[in-house]
């Protein structure tokens, strides 16, 4: 009969098969959108990349909006030095002069400078820029208006974008870039102004002189990029983000439990491969330009889920482990992340919570009580100096006490997915961010010594909240995506952070065993039969925004073995066997 610790250890062992930490070389995607499928990313042409970098030069680079109606849109863009851009023959943009380039990176966005207005009609627009250098850079990029995170429906709210409305282009050429471009032209005057060919014609196969002979239209380079292996719609088992380094996590406590050193050897390997391949992440993003590209989050994305979420396990290694190969490394990585903790990261005003700009200025998220308040309460066990250590601690505590004022509905005694700081509506009690406050409240009180003047507030929203949820159990053990509507699917990821944290509850003596134990059972028994005898685990909810329509969430993928919800349940199957160890299972 397989115990909890066995059941678990059947996830476990099958991320380990079935994880690489490796890249995989691939064609740079179309610029991160499908041909012809909608204009919702960043497009960008590296005229650098293409035709060389160190003297003065314009160039010009064409593609087609096709517009499912008559409409008119905004537009981001960024360049160096001069830029203009004709649409269907008309000017609608023109910036002369020396400029840099100013990528702004934002939580979930790329922020660009410059704005211009597209009035476009029912099909193909075509649309033409101009880009000049001085020499230095060369690249122009273009995307619709941020929307820095918010749940839309964009399919019939812009246009698609791609070559496939010229005439004479193979489909061949489409597939690979939704530019074309000719190129370089003399311009050691740097005359905007001056007319050339382009401007007043399209013609494929016709040759125009350029600075070092004949140029005709063409394609813009194309990259080989690093890409990750085996990536899912919700993300894959190893790139960068909150939920593979708390898988990692899990891991370094299943060979803990288990003393099976494979399981934290799958951490170190995570760890390592993040932190070595940075140098990477940098030259795909920074000289190739893939601003996209694979784990492109680890370079100062503003962001819990990137930042102090992820790199628990390495504090966690750095903790508990003495010397080992790039110590060092993961000690210089862990510094940022301790000063990102304290000064970087954006916080409510008035307030000492960790807060979120996406989807608006100010957006308080219960997932970022997981995201940040572990970090700091590791970070109040690693750091050296007494006052540094009570600073981590205090700071958690605090925040767990505002966060619960910030976004618990007192009338529904259920937590709603996020709060927006100017709108009073009420978000969705979501099964998985209900699940984020108990676990982060649970790690909390592990750390939290018994005089802390916090401790009784937060031991006691641990309990009336662990109580809510009890109403919310259904008949065979699981909880519901959406807690209290009846049309939602069962779920397994919030199941899995509820009987943990309810486990680890009873054995620390913070919930009484006879109320919770059958709860526990029951919610054990439902996740055990979600869990495959290779490790599969069935109806993990994929990655969720926040939105005030319940139907979003309602209609959120379920997907096998998403890390969403394999660490959450690595988690409870270690706490379930500790606790039938000592109550017995049934």
């Amino acid at each position: 009969m397989n115990t909890p610790l066995s059941t678990v250890c059947l996830i476990g062992n099958k991320l380990i098969r079935d994880t690489k930490f490796e890249y995989k070389l691939e064609v740079a995607p179309v610029n991160h959108v499908f041909q012809n499928e909608a204009f919702d990313g960043l497009q960008f042409v590296d005229f650098g990349r293409t035709f060389g970098l160190g003297r003065p030069a314009v160039a010009y680079a064409i593609t087609q909006l096709v517009a499912p109606h008559d409409m008119e849109m905004e537009v981001q863009l960024e360049h160096n030095d001069g830029c203009r851009i004709w649409l269907n023959g008309a000017p609608v943009y023109e910036s002369k002069g020396d400029r840099d380039i100013n990528l702004v990176r934002e939580e979930r966005s790329l922020e660009l400078s410059g704005e211009c207005r597209l009035k476009l009609r029912k099909g193909g627009n075509t649309l033409l820029v101009k880009s000049e250098t001085r020499g230095p850079a060369w690249c122009f990029y273009l995307q619709p208006p941020s929307l820095k995170g918010a749940v839309v429906d964009l399919a019939d709210s812009h246009p698609a974008i791609g070559l496939m409305g010229l005439e004479n282009i193979d489909s061949k050429v489409s597939e690979l870039t939704n530019w074309l471009v000719v190129g370089p032209f003399e311009n050691t005057g740097r005359d905007l102004d001056g007319i050339l060919p382009p401007e007043t014609e399209f013609i494929l196969g016709k040759m125009y002189c350029g600075i070092d002979g004949p140029v005709t239209w063409t394609i813009p380079k194309i990259e080989v990029l690093g890409a990750i292996i085996g990536k899912k719609p919700w993300g894959s088992h190893y790139n960068w983000t909150y939920y593979n380094g708390g898988t990692a996590w899990a891991m370094q406590h299943l060979t803990e439990a288990t003393g099976d050193p494979r399981y934290e050897e799958y951490a170190d390997a995570f760890c390592d491969f993040h932190l070595g391949g940075i140098p990477f992440v940098e030259h795909q993003v920074k000289r190739l330009n893939a601003q996209e590209s694979a784990n492109h989050f680890i370079l100062d994305t503003p962001l819990l889920d990137f930042t102090l979420a992820p790199s628990i396990p390495f504090i966690n290694r750095l903790r508990r482990r003495g010397d080992f190969p790039n110590r060092n490394l993961y000690k210089r990585w862990i510094e940022k992340m301790l000063n990102y903790a304290r000064d970087e990261q954006v916080r409510l005003p008035g307030f000492s919570i960790y807060t979120r700009v996406t989807p608006v200025k100010y957006t308080t998220w219960v997932d970022d009580m997981f995201m940040g308040i572990p970090f700091l309460l590791q970070a109040s066990q690693y750091v050296d100096d007494v006052m540094l250590r009570k600073q981590f601690l205090d700071d958690a505590a605090q925040q767990t006490a505002e966060f619960n004022g910030q976004v618990w509905d007192e009338e529904a005694q259920l937590y709603v997915h996020a709060r927006y700081s100017d709108n009073p509506v009420k978000l969705p009690h979501w099964s998985r961010c209900n699940g984020w406050a108990l676990i982060t409240m649970s790690e909390v009180l592990l750390y939290l010594p018994g005089d802390h003047p916090l401790r009784k507030t937060i031991l006691h929203q641990f309990r009336r909240h662990a109580k809510s949820l009890v109403r919310f159990q259904q008949e065979d053990g699981i909880w519901l995506n959406v807690l209290d509507s009846a049309d939602s699917k069962p779920e397994v990821s919030g199941t899995a952070i509820f009987t943990f944290s309810m486990a680890r509850g009873i054995l620390n003596g913070w919930l009484e065993a006879n109320e919770f134990l059958p709860v526990v059972r029951k919610g054990w028994s439902a996740l055990e039969s979600q869990i495959e005898k290779d490790g599969t685990v069935h109806n993990i909810c994929e990655g969720t925004m926040c939105s005030e329509d319940v139907n979003y969430y309602l209609g959120r993928g379920l997907y096998d073995n998403d890390t969403h919800g394999l660490f959450a349940l690595i988690f409870a199957g270690i706490e379930v066997h500790r606790l039938f160890e000592k109550y017995g299972d049934h």
